[in-house]
């Protein structure tokens, strides 16, 4: 009988099927509202730093390495034999043309002077009588053209010894700096004797280069142009770039080197730059007018070539294939094209971006800006 009553409570399996699907039903339908109302979030903005494309006038150019070399070399040279009786210069120091230099004893060709004036004054004085005689047909012709002869090699002898005497005082022919002398005074110096001292002219200054042969192309375009300039500086930055002409270029290439000769002259007041020294030299062929230009960190590269990241209005990049040119100062680069004025590019940041990406722009300052340019360029909207 407990049995019996036993099997009348028991709960059908039907039951229990029933009771777990509806359980996961439910479940599934609590899942599914929560994932409906959960809204997808976006990722964060990555923050980059941007910089504005610019437009300026910028040279085509050539960097080369050369030597500066004297615009003028003298070596001063005894006229007149005769001993040096006084030295008028420092070794090392600058002169201008007319200064003195060295003065070699006067006194015997003051003396051949004196003698010529006197023959040419006597001679002068019996040519005087000699027309008076001639007028009244007292003398010959012959006579009378002998006194005009003689009048004349006295007064050509009187002239050579005031040469001769000028001699003795030498100065120095032009502007430049002196360099060691070779004697001293008491020395006799003469026509054969080496040199005295050498003087080279430093204001402008000569700029040697070369020209590579592949580029020869690329001068051949400009050379005679207008804006044909030579720009010189030194390595270490201690002086300004200055600009000067190109004087000469060599029509024929080295055998060998595959390089032609280049000089240009550049300005040099205040004798910054010395004969024989190293100098960097930029060889400035043309402008670009209204040139595009970006920083140049700016330009990534990939396997499809060179790039840059735009920034549209709504802080999302978008990349755009770029042809770049030449890196001009200041650390930027032309590009030719791919982009357009007063865009906004990302400089630096861009390993996290990729197209569609939203950024958090902020500006950019280049590497050796001024405080006052950066601060400015903090306060500029972008």
């Amino acid at each position: 009988m407990k049995r019996t009553a036993a099997s009348k409570h028991r709960v059908p399996k039907w039951a229990y099927l029933l009771f777990i699907t509806l359980a996961a039903f439910v479940c599934y339908r609590i899942v599914q509202r929560t994932a409906s109302e959960v809204k997808p979030t976006q990722p964060p903005a990555r923050p980059a730093l941007v910089a504005k494309v610019v437009t300026k006038d910028v040279p085509v150019y050539l960097d080369e390495i050369g030597t500066c070399a004297a615009y003028e070399t003298v070596q001063v040279q005894a006229q007149v034999i005769g001993q040096i009786i006084a030295r008028h210069f420092q070794d090392g120091s600058d002169v201008t043309q007319g200064d003195p230099l060295f003065t070699i004893d006067p006194r015997p060709y003051q003396a051949t002077l004196d003698q010529a004036k006197a023959q040419a004054a006597l001679d002068q004085a019996t040519l005087k009588r000699q027309e008076d005689l001639r007028a009244r047909k007292v003398i010959s012709q012959q006579d009378y053209d002998t006194a005009v002869a003689n009048a004349q090699k006295s007064q050509a002898a009187a002239e050579a010894a005031q040469v001769n005497l000028d001699y003795c005082y030498i100065k120095s022919p032009i502007n430049g700096r002196v360099g060691l002398r070779n004697v001293d005074v008491g020395n006799l110096v003469g026509p054969s004797t080496p040199p005295l001292v050498a003087i080279q002219g430093l204001d402008p200054i000569y700029t040697d280069f070369t020209v590579a042969e592949n580029d020869l192309p690329l001068v051949r375009k400009y050379v005679g142009g207008p804006n044909v300039k030579v720009q010189t500086y030194l390595s270490d930055g201690s002086i300004a770039p200055r600009t000067g002409d190109l004087y000469f270029i060599d029509y024929a290439v080295q055998p060998g080197s595959g390089t032609v000769k280049a000089r240009g002259v550049t300005p040099n007041p205040d004798r910054a730059l010395w004969p024989s020294e190293f100098v960097r030299v930029r060889f400035i062929l043309d402008m670009l007018k209204n040139a595009t230009l970006v920083p140049s960190q700016a330009v990534q590269v990939s396997q499809s070539g060179p790039f840059v990241f735009v920034v549209k209005p709504d802080n999302t990049v978008d990349l755009r294939t770029v042809k770049p040119g030449q890196r001009q100062e200041g650390d930027l680069t032309v590009i030719e094209n791919g982009l357009k004025p007063d865009e906004t590019v990302v400089v630096t940041g861009q390993l996290a971006l990729s197209p569609g990406a939203k950024v958090a722009p902020q500006p950019y300052a280049a590497q050796g800006a001024s405080t006052a340019e950066q601060s400015a360029a903090s306060k500029s909207p972008l």
